[in-house]
């Protein structure tokens, strides 16, 4: 036994924004969450492309570098490979984990919509759906076609939080990590962490408040 809070999935796949994955599995980490990752061979070459970071893909070295990365505790990251099927993830005697698909490509989308489990994490998230467990998917893609938004309304009506990597800009971002915490917040919400990456609707600081407030006053 150990004492992390309960543990999280996190599969990262092949679409671009391969930052939001690694963040927020350093910010579970923080939180004192065990966290199970999953990476896709496009998602690798993305990593590669986007960061850099140049992950292993074998699971042992993979655990060790991500481990380093987040400053997590012995134990607490876990990594599985492509087609480990006694994973607990694969199963829905497993023990329980709440997923989060992200980055999420439109491949795996159709793949988890259509009931495909060609790999691990097309199984786990299918596990998830029936399971009705939580399953947050965040696809990164610009346009949508008709195909990814039939999926991801057929993926919705079954429970499914589609959370496209869509950051606001109302908490005034100054760096590209201001962005990418607004996307990792909203994660966060749906699996009910606490968090303070970014404020709240209604919580923003007092500069902010007293610039709308001031706007609000100006006459036209």
């Amino acid at each position: 036994m150990n004492d992390f809070n309960p543990p999280v999935t996190v599969a990262l796949t092949g679409a671009s924004g391969a930052q939001y994955g690694l963040r927020l599995i350093d910010v579970l980490v923080a939180a004192g969450h065990e966290v199970w990752v999953m990476i896709s061979k496009a998602a690798h070459m993305v990593i590669a492309t986007e960061t850099d970071l140049s992950l292993p893909a074998q699971p042992k070295r993979l655990v060790e570098a991500l481990t380093e990365k987040s400053g997590a505790k012995p134990g607490q990251i876990r990594c599985f490979g492509r087609e480990d099927w006694m994973a607990p993830v694969a199963s829905g005697s497993g023990a329980p984990s709440a997923m989060v698909i992200c980055p999420c490509s439109t491949g795996t989308l159709s793949a988890v919509a259509t009931g495909a489990s060609n790999n691990l994490i097309e199984r786990a998230a299918d596990v998830a759906i029936k399971e009705r467990r939580t399953l947050v998917m965040v696809p990164r893609e610009s346009p949508f076609s008709p195909i990814h938004l039939e999926h991801m309304l057929a993926l919705s009506r079954l429970g499914v939080v589609i959370l496209p990597a869509a950051p606001g800009f109302y908490h005034r971002p100054e760096r590209i990590e201001d962005l990418i915490d607004f996307v990792v917040a909203r994660i966060l919400n749906q699996l009910d962490i606490p968090h303070r990456l970014v404020p709240r609707w209604g919580e923003k600081d007092e500069t902010a408040s007293s610039n709308i407030e001031s706007d609000n006053n100006t006459e036209e």
